[in-house]
């Protein structure tokens, strides 16, 4: 684990981009160890991992918690019970059932929808185009709040095709008037940042290989 790697890209990167620091797969005390230097945010993407740290941390009032991993439909209401934000809608059945469950539990998820820019069998994902063709009815979706979109690229890309699908997410998202893009991983967030990412989301590149 080395916290300079995460001081050297928050020194990097333009004020409007939050790092969001995915701790799955990284114990609790290493999450206290970035939160002590600045880090609120943290990412995680399996519900039972994710209920045990929040249980050991519920006294650090200042973590916020996002849920960034294919959701299941059965684990719906549990993540919209424990998890202020959602980066990974995948599909409109999930985006009616969450709102659907956070108007029973109460809650107001802040929510990004996933999109799928090119063809990636190990991806889920809206595609662009139903997107746009269901937008006006998703716009009315009661407790949620819809507040940008998520992307994953697929794995081997260059640095030019990763920009390249990167700007169609940026400009996907500022068509919708969304404004978070929640793109760019350790491998590629130099270029997530260049297309107007608003949300980083860096594991090993913080806390070092996972065990």
């Amino acid at each position: 684990m080395n916290p300079s790697n995460y001081l050297e890209i928050k020194n990097k990167i333009p004020i409007n981009v939050n790092i969001l620091a995915v701790s799955k797969g990284f114990k609790s005390q290493e999450i206290k160890t970035i939160h002590n230097i600045g880090q609120n945010d943290f990412g995680e993407s399996k519900f039972q991992e994710a209920f045990e740290k929040q249980s050991i941390l519920k006294d650090y009032k200042q973590i916020k918690w996002h849920f960034i991993g294919r959701i299941q439909s059965n684990k719906i209401r549990k993540i919209v019970q424990n998890f202020q934000y959602i980066h990974s809608v995948d599909s409109f059945e999930k985006l009616l059932k969450v709102s659907s469950i956070s108007c029973e539990e109460k809650k107001n998820p802040l929510v990004m929808i996933q999109v799928k820019f090119c063809d990636d069998p190990t991806k889920g994902g809206f595609n662009p185009e139903l997107l746009l063709l269901k937008w006006k009815e998703i716009k009315e979706l009661k407790n949620i709040k819809l507040s940008g979109l998520m992307t994953i690229n697929p794995k081997g890309l260059n640095s030019k095709e990763n920009l390249e699908l990167f700007k169609k997410c940026r400009s996907l998202a500022d068509l919708l008037q969304l404004p978070d893009c929640s793109m760019g991983m350790s491998g590629d967030w130099e270029e997530a940042v260049e297309a107007g990412s608003t949300w980083l989301r860096l594991g090993s590149l913080i806390f070092g290989d996972r065990y």
